[in-house]
């Protein structure tokens, strides 16, 4: 799929959440813009907001073009923004109609009539993408869980696409707006949606069917084209984030349990009981070399050598050259006091509880805390 233009990096949006009114990638023949073919003579049509009336697109004229300097096709690369504008629009539509044109019906483009004639003839494309989103919808609509859908192979994905540009009468500027066409979703697709878009393999026959200029007359041919895609996709549930416009993040299209993703609550916790494990112990080394030293100074020996307190000490190099085991000093003994004072513990004067019976303790003068354990309706009464 050669290309002899390709828009400016800044002049296409590169996004996770990609929403209409987006400018994406579209490749296309390189024809006027009035589109490849032969052309009649315009026709005012359309109403003054540029829809057509009675099913019926306006006609259009430009620069002929004919089979003789189509013979060599050549292709491009351009930046257009998603939700088409026919070319008769007279002045800028609100978001809400350009909302009902992001997507073509294939089953619409059966009949030579309608706004997306002369688009289907002389306007075709390619839109290019990475994957797309389906919501699965659960508990009646009330809960939609996004999920994301890609080629199987991780290729990118080549959509059947229409085509227009437009420039509305209060303004010079030229803007190319373009479609996605959807055809009926394939099994894959079905627990999703009852529609998907029209997937053409890369560099394939059906893509240089669908975007040859010569043919410029709607076909049964081209109609065909517009079938369920019949090759592998993987699909998985996606972060609820991506729902709202606005969002734009890469775990967008990473799978909820994947262990890539950080705000799965599952990983958080695996991932908290591995590293509080491992604080534990690293702890609990900390501890034994500290009582360790303790033990030491109680007994008048000296403190072993180390850069940094409550770090366990490695063997020395002579320790090493010898090939011999670290040695362990012998646990400091305890005086005959302190022998006494810890065979003869102290007598708890707190009572114990039964930690499975509730048992009334034997009443004894109230202390502090028990006077502090009263109704709190006592408190408010005076």
């Amino acid at each position: 799929m050669p290309s002899d233009e390709a828009p400016d990096d800044d002049d296409v949006r590169l996004s996770y959440n990609f929403a209409p009114g987006y400018h994406g990638l579209v490749y296309r023949a390189s024809v006027p813009d009035r589109g490849a073919g032969t052309h009649e003579e315009e026709q005012d049509g359309g109403d003054e907001d540029g829809h057509a009336e009675d099913g019926v697109a306006p006609k259009e004229a430009e620069d002929v073009t004919t089979e003789e300097n189509l013979a060599e096709v050549h292709y491009k690369l351009q930046a257009m923004r998603w939700g088409l504008i026919p070319f008769w629009t007279k002045r800028s539509p609100d978001y809400g109609t350009v909302l009902r044109t992001i997507n073509c019906r294939s089953e619409s483009l059966l009949d030579n009539r309608g706004m997306w004639t002369s688009m289907k003839r002389r306007k075709r494309c390619i839109v290019v993408c990475q994957g797309f989103y389906e919501w699965l919808k659960k508990n009646n609509g009330k809960e939609k869980i996004p999920h994301y859908i890609k080629r199987k192979d991780g290729k990118l994905l080549c959509f059947a696409g229409l085509w227009d540009c437009v420039k509305y009468d209060d303004s010079d500027e030229k803007i190319y707006t373009f479609t996605i066409i959807t055809a009926d979703a394939n099994k894959q697709i079905r627990f999703l949606h009852d529609r998907m878009p029209v997937i053409f393999e890369q560099g394939s026959e059906a893509v240089h069917t669908w975007l040859d200029p010569n043919r410029y007359e709607w076909s049964k041919e081209l109609q065909s084209l517009l079938k369920p895609y019949d090759g592998e996709l993987e699909i998985y549930p996606v972060n609820k984030d991506v729902g709202k416009v606005g969002n734009n993040s890469p775990s967008f299209i990473i799978p909820v349990n994947s262990k890539e993703n950080k705000s799965n609550i599952a990983n958080f916790f695996g991932g908290g009981k591995k590293a509080a494990k491992e604080d534990a112990l690293e702890r609990e080394d900390v501890k034994v070399e500290k009582d360790f030293d303790a033990g030491l100074r109680e007994n008048n020996s000296p403190l072993p050598k180390s850069p940094v307190a409550g770090v366990k000490r490695g063997r020395s190099e002579a320790e090493r050259d010898a090939g011999s085991q670290p040695i362990t000093p012998k646990a400091p003994k305890l005086s005959s006091d302190q022998n006494r004072s810890s065979a003869s513990p102290t007598k708890s004067l707190r009572k114990s509880r039964s930690a499975t019976s509730n048992a009334t303790m034997p009443k004894s003068s109230p202390s502090k805390a028990a006077q502090g354990t009263q109704k709190i309706t006592k408190f408010f009464g005076k």
